[in-house]
């Protein structure tokens, strides 16, 4: 194993032997704007505490970069002993000083210190991401989250950038060409959500009070974003959150100021730095917005939040109680959502949208339990996942069910009290949400946190009554739902609540309905599954159901039934068909549409596939006509033409003189820059785009966005060469940033033209391992996902696996879960019929 891959043993022997109690970072990182320049320098200053016998301590400390160029302990100079990763120190006794000076690498991965030089004005942009174990690109550390430690960062930057970091600035030493700018002291984090900014962002302030604290705000984006940054949205909900979170813990938000970045090329949606919270700049609408768009930032905002307090006040011991922060941090995101802010309706999101993630994650061979067995950082990696935060997050909402709300609260608090600034482990939560609601939680956690699996409900009935049947037998408390048509419209008319633990739960005769709905109110974690006569009325009648949660369970219902292969996929993308156009709900339009365009793509057989593209692109160009103009529908449809249009170019000419102007697009349409890239990106992938149009829409959108679009216009073309090129590109090009990396790989599987790469099926599985080497965790993983061969058989798969036993597990793990996926589509396509069982 590398020793890049720290083991959950190996870090517990250290913060066993060694603490930390200061670290003083300083950066130098004047060389940012010189392209020519690979790397900055980078001093650690450690104050350490050992309890040391005998010959003393032995550890070390954590680096990754250009090169270290001296350590000293309390002034004395040390050999350097580097193997690349691990700095190594020997005979530590007692309280001593640590000095190591280094050469950290500027990052184009999203890993560690990311520079970024903006195409529109050649601005140089900088800023940190670790989670889970980056800051050793940036400083020299104690790279795991139970040695926190008082951090002081000092950078030396370029004259007139603004600079930011965790903590308020306490000094800035200015020179002619360059600033030194030294930040106030932590309170004490984890290296993980450490951070930095630099460069000449634009920058909004604003300010949140309560009683006597008051909290400066800051909202930033990149200078020529400017423009598109609705910041008063941003502060608004800020301020919202932080009121909601202040009541509900009843501690202070502790960390001083709350700065929100957003940031150009970042790997994930966004990072929990206390007082510097990072965001993909996917939230910056630069054109037309869904209100789905709008929600999803609320949510983000809110879950960061929440991670004030879960994840940075109170941080996990290690990686295996990962959900003590992003199962807490996805529930309170909901929560803090729909209470607080102009989305109310949050739970609906939740209910189809996160939980879907979470119903695919635990499917899979390599599903884990919500406090899973993390054995080294390479899992780590890969357990930000749909169980960690989703299925995490949906139990969570049955156990506030379970103990209640207040003493669910009553339980965090407590929790907060009693661990802040420390860290925790499984018990020491449930020690106190059962001290606060007398319940036994313990046998909850048994149940939905240590088990995995998803169960699958339904419900019987004959002339003795109904039975709610389960598979995986758990304990739910949920309710159903009996529905009837009146007046041309689906009512609730009764609901029966059930405590559900057995295989079998008899319910008794129930009333007459027309649709008959389990975990009605999504009350438990588990898939539903409708009987033949609800099944027919939603047929019917889905889009008069006004109750919108209980219509996105039922679509949430019909999704599963789908990609399970119970429910044929031309029958589910009928039933979208026949009530998208009338789904109100931003969220669930945007979901439904997405869907059957998927289920097109992957669970329709293949001699129907090219027959149901067509006529769903007819059903997105006319719903894109006939919604209201300049609405939220009108929006989504355009977006779902342009899906579709990469598959069937039935309306290419008429896309192509809507982007030239020669033809009216529907009134009210905006063809901003996103619309119209997605658009030429179709029209490429049919053959209807030639490298010199993609040429001439960068002219006209020259921005980073622009940029990356155009890479991937350029690489869909459906010529043999042009997608073989861009295939061994994106393995080649050490060159490509992250997000030009996954634009590469779009353009390579546009259209689902598998003709294209067929003959590179046996290469990619050549390839894997030594990429998996080479190459940093994120690149490495975006290469093995994006480009996995969607065969029509699994041989080569298979071939891998047996062969390559010995591979890392992340990587086998990765493999394992793409096979997965491809092997339900070749099941589910393989059984498509006429059925009407659900």
């Amino acid at each position: 194993m590398s020793t890049a891959n720290l083991t959950r043993e190996e870090t517990a022997a250290r913060s066993a032997s060694v603490t930390v109690r200061t670290a003083r970072v300083e950066l130098d990182v004047t060389t940012a704007p010189d392209p020519d320049q690979s790397g900055f320098a980078t001093v650690s200053i450690l104050e350490i505490e050992t309890d040391a016998a005998g010959g003393g301590v032995d550890t070390w400390v954590d680096f990754i970069g250009e090169g270290v160029d001296s350590v000293e302990v309390d002034g004395v100079s040390r050999p350097v002993e580097w193997d690349g990763s691990r700095i190594r120190l020997t005979g530590l006794r007692g309280r001593q000083t640590v000095r190591i000076a280094a050469r950290g690498a500027y990052s184009r991965s999203g890993e560690g210190l990311h520079r970024f030089v903006d195409p529109v004005d050649d601005q140089t942009y900088l800023y940190t991401h670790y989670e889970p174990a980056d800051a050793r690109r940036v400083m020299a550390c104690f790279e795991q989250p139970d040695m926190k430690a008082r951090y002081t960062f000092v950078v030396t930057a370029p004259a007139g950038w603004l600079v930011l970091s965790n903590q308020e600035v306490a000094s800035t030493d200015a020179h002619r060409d360059a600033q030194r700018v030294e930040f106030a002291e932590t309170l004490p984090i984890s290296s993980y959500i450490t951070a930095v900014a630099a460069g000449p962002y634009h920058r909004v302030e604003g300010e949140w009070r309560r009683g006597e604290q008051e909290i400066v705000l800051g909202v930033h984006c990149r200078a020529s974003l400017a423009e598109h940054l609705d910041s008063d949205e941003i502060l608004e909900i800020t301020g919202q959150g932080l009121d909601f979170f202040t009541d509900a813990f009843e501690y202070p938000y502790p960390w001083g100021k709350y700065d929100q970045i957003f940031v150009p090329e970042y790997n994930i949606g966004a990072m929990e730095n206390p007082g510097l919270v990072t965001f993909t700049e996917s939230y910056i609408f630069r054109g037309a917005s869904t209100v789905a768009q709008h929600e999803a930032r609320a949510n983000t905002i809110l879950h960061e939040m929440a991670h004030m307090w879960f994840g940075d006040l109170v941080t996990m011991r290690w990686w295996d109680d990962l959900w003590l922060k992003e199962s807490f941090a996805d529930y309170m995101g909901a929560h803090a959502t729909a209470a607080v802010t102009r989305f109310p309706d949050a739970w609906v999101t939740f209910a189809t949208r996160r939980k879907a993630w979470a119903y695919q994650q635990d499917q899979l061979p390599t599903t884990h339990p919500i406090v899973a067995d993390i054995h080294d950082l390479e899992a780590a990696k890969l357990n930000f996942d749909g169980i960690t935060y989703a299925k995490g997050a949906s139990v969570l909402k049955q156990l506030v069910a379970f103990v209640g709300e207040a003493a669910f609260f009553e339980g965090a608090r407590r929790y907060f009290a009693a661990h802040a600034f420390g860290n925790t482990t499984l018990g020491d939560l449930l020690r106190h949400l059962e001290e606060a609601s007398g319940r036994d939680v313990h046998a909850w956690s048994r149940a939905w946190l240590e088990t995995t699996g998803v169960s699958t409900i339904r419900l019987e009935r004959d002339t003795e009554g109904a039975v709610l049947v389960q598979t995986d037998p758990r304990p739910h408390r949920l309710r159903i739902g009996l529905y009837a048509l009146r007046d041309g419209r689906l009512k609730r008319t009764a609901a029966v609540d059930a405590d559900v633990l057995a295989e079998r739960t008899p319910l008794g005769a129930l009333a007459p309905a027309d649709l008959v709905l389990p975990n009605d109110g999504d009350l438990t974690y588990a898939k539903v599954r409708l009987d033949d006569a609800s099944l027919a009325t939603v047929e019917r009648s889905l889009s008069t159901l006004d109750d919108a949660l209980a219509r996105g369970l039922v679509w949430s219902a019909l999704w599963n039934a789908t990609r399970d292969g119970e429910l044929p996929a031309a029958r589910y993308v009928e039933i979208v068909r026949r009530h998208a156009r009338a789904e109100t709900h931003s969220a669930l339009r945007s979901d439904v549409l997405a869907n059957a365009a998927f289920a097109i793509g992957h669970y329709v057989a293949d001699d129907a596939r090219p027959r149901e593209w067509a006529a769903w692109l007819e059903t997105a160009w006319e719903g894109m006509h006939t919604a209201e103009a300049g609405g939220d529908a009108q929006l989504a449809w355009a977006r779902a033409v342009g899906v579709a249009a990469s598959h069937d170019d039935a309306r290419a000419e008429e896309l192509r003189d809507m982007l030239a102007g020669t033809l009216a697009a529907p009134h009210g349409l905006q063809l901003d820059p996103e619309l119209r890239w997605t658009w030429l990106a179709a029209l490429s992938a049919t053959g209807h785009a030639t490298a010199e149009d993609a040429d001439e829409e960068l002219r006209r959108d020259p921005t980073a966005k622009g940029r990356t679009a155009h890479r991937t216009v350029l690489a869909a073309r459906p010529d043999p060469e042009v997608r073989g090129a861009a295939w061994h590109a994106a393995w080649d090009d050490t060159t490509l940033t992250n997000d030009h990396l996954s634009a590469t790989i779009a353009g390579v599987r546009a259209g689902g033209r598998r003709d294209l790469i067929a003959a590179f099926d046996e290469e990619y599985f050549a390839r894997i391992r030594g990429v998996w080497e080479e190459r940093s965790i994120e690149i490495a993983t975006r290469l093995v996902r994006g480009l996995f061969p969607e065969r029509d058989s699994l041989d080569l798969v298979d071939g891998w696996l047996a062969n390559n036993e010995d591979a890392p597990a992340a990587l086998r793990r990765i493999v394992v879960e793409q096979r997965d996926h491809l092997a339900r589509d070749l099941r589910v396509r393989a059984v498509q019929s006429p059925s009407t069982a659900v």
